[in-house]
């Protein structure tokens, strides 16, 4: 028998757009545990459903100076060895820029991803501007 899947925010509509950039999708794609790829899909879900009223402990700003304007989701309340790196770029506009590794887990993967997610944001914004 199959398995059903959870359904994260029944009966309410998701008001906010959650974009992926296409390397970031590439990225959660290549995570072998699959749970873990669904732990990150309720955790956007929860994204597009709540926006920026998206509480603790399912997001949280990224610290440290180059993170600036970042916030991470937290997949499982904070459990997950992942972290969605995205940012607010319009109005009812989310990109998820990377995925990355829980920095407890990995500081230095995470140092890594918060590097990656700074660059690629100011490149939308580069390519936003040249429009």
């Amino acid at each position: 028998m199959p398995r059903e899947s959870k359904i994260v925010a029944a009966q309410r509509e998701s008001r906010w757009v959650v974009k992926w950039h296409p390397r970031a999708w590439e990225e959660v794609q290549a995570i072998e545990d699959a749970q873990e790829r669904v732990a990150i899909a309720h955790a956007i879900e929860k994204l597009q459903i709540d926006g920026p009223a998206l509480r603790s402990p399912h997001q949280s700003g990224v610290m440290g100076e180059g993170g600036a304007g970042l916030r991470e989701l937290r997949p499982r309340r904070g459990r997950s060895r992942w972290r969605p790196l995205y940012r607010r770029i319009e109005q009812h506009l989310f990109a998820i820029l990377v995925v990355g590794p829980e920095a407890e887990i990995d500081k230095g993967g995470y140092e890594r991803a918060v590097r990656i997610a700074s660059r690629r944001l100011r490149q939308i914004e580069e390519r936003s501007k040249r429009k």
